[in-house]
């Protein structure tokens, strides 16, 4: 990932997240869409929790192995922590794949049940079928929760109690983040990448509200910006307005992280072949043969221009034009290509005479 700005959105995780990104040889840049409210300071989470303890329920629904830790941890830091395992362990365990069971294991309990897909609908689809109606049922949710399972529970006739954990409060540095959406848009980054469904939806918010909407939506359709995020879930908002991102296999940030290096991989494989090596040039740097060339804004440029002809010739005018300022003189594209030259190769341009410049490339 050399040479790549990638944005990441998340509050939760985001140095683990960046660093991985980091050691891959991307630049990273955070700007977190939404903050999280600990689990330890929510009454709401600790209110819940007396309420389950005090009506228990026939069936606890466990969506994320962080909220289902995290809610045992608030549940401790009250006092309360015996008394809900005790409930839970009388209850029907549904877990929403193997980290929310591994969640529930280490607190010394068992899932009655798994949904291998990872997704509320096979939790739904299964309690549904089975039928639901005058059960008392728990829902343990992670953020902002809004996946369905509460409303079609309830709708099918079921008491349900929601528990909320960590949930989503403002973005802890708005300035930053209306920074960020005006940096995607004017195309200093190269990934933005999602972790939550919320804080997606917020971010695509704040765009709007900046009035850089569809010029986001033009440079991700296009190809210039990508979108990558962890599961499904968290890419809806982003397909409901228009957006296709990147969605590893499976739903895990070192999953995501994976599925990056591989799409930059395959990105490589399709670079421009040159005497000097593979050339890639992103929205923000160039890499060629592997190593991120140190040039000038202007620099990256014009070698955006002349690996965009791929081996054509392009007109000396043309590299006047993407030079700053208004010059006809031959001599500064001259100099702006003997500048390029030292950067990179002196072997990757090639002086024509009387008709420009080209990129010595190499066929397939």
């Amino acid at each position: 990932m050399a040479g790549c700005v990638v944005l990441v959105t998340a509050d939760r995780r985001s140095g683990e997240l960046g660093a991985a990104l980091a050691r891959r040889g991307a630049t990273v840049r955070h700007a977190p869409a939404m903050s999280m409210v600990p689990h330890t300071d929510d009454a709401a989470l600790v209110a819940g929790t007396r309420a389950v303890i005090a009506d228990p329920p026939d069936v606890v629904v466990v969506t994320t192995g962080i909220g289902f830790r995290g809610w045992t941890e608030a549940a401790d830091a009250v006092g309360l922590l015996e008394p809900l395992l005790d409930v839970l362990g009388a209850a029907r365990i549904v877990a929403r794949g193997p980290k929310a069971r591994g969640a529930i294991q280490a607190a010394g309990l068992q899932a009655d049940w798994v949904a291998e897909s990872e997704t509320s609908a096979e939790i739904a689809e299964v309690l549904l079928g089975e039928g639901v109606a005058g059960s008392r049922i728990a829902v343990q949710h992670h953020g902002a929760g809004a996946d369905g399972l509460d409303e079609a529970f309830a709708a099918a006739g079921a008491q349900v109690r929601s528990l909320v954990v960590y949930r989503w409060g403002p973005p802890p540095d708005p300035a930053a983040l209306d920074a960020s959406v005006r940096a995607a848009a004017d195309g200093e980054i190269d990934v933005v990448v999602f972790t939550s469904a919320p804080g997606a939806a917020a971010w695509l918010a704040v765009a709007e509200d900046a009035g850089v909407g569809a010029a986001l939506r033009r440079r991700f359709a296009d190809g210039n910006l990508l979108a990558a995020a962890v599961g499904p879930v968290t890419a809806k908002p982003l397909r409901d307005a228009g957006i296709e991102p990147l969605i590893p296999d499976r739903g895990r940030l070192g999953s995501l992280v994976r599925a990056l290096v591989a799409h930059f991989d395959d990105r490589r494989t399709r670079a421009l072949v040159t005497v000097a090596g593979p050339l890639q040039v992103h929205r923000g740097a160039a890499v060629l043969d592997g190593r991120v060339l140190a040039l000038s804004p202007t620099g990256l440029e014009v070698l955006r221009l002349l690996a965009a002809a791929g081996g054509g010739v392009v007109p000396r005018s043309e590299v006047l034009a993407v030079l700053p300022g208004v010059s006809t003189d031959p001599h500064a594209a001259e100099v702006a290509i003997a500048r390029l030259r030292e950067a990179t190769s002196r072997d990757l341009i090639r002086t024509v005479v009387k008709r420009g410049y080209r990129l010595e490339t190499v066929p397939r």
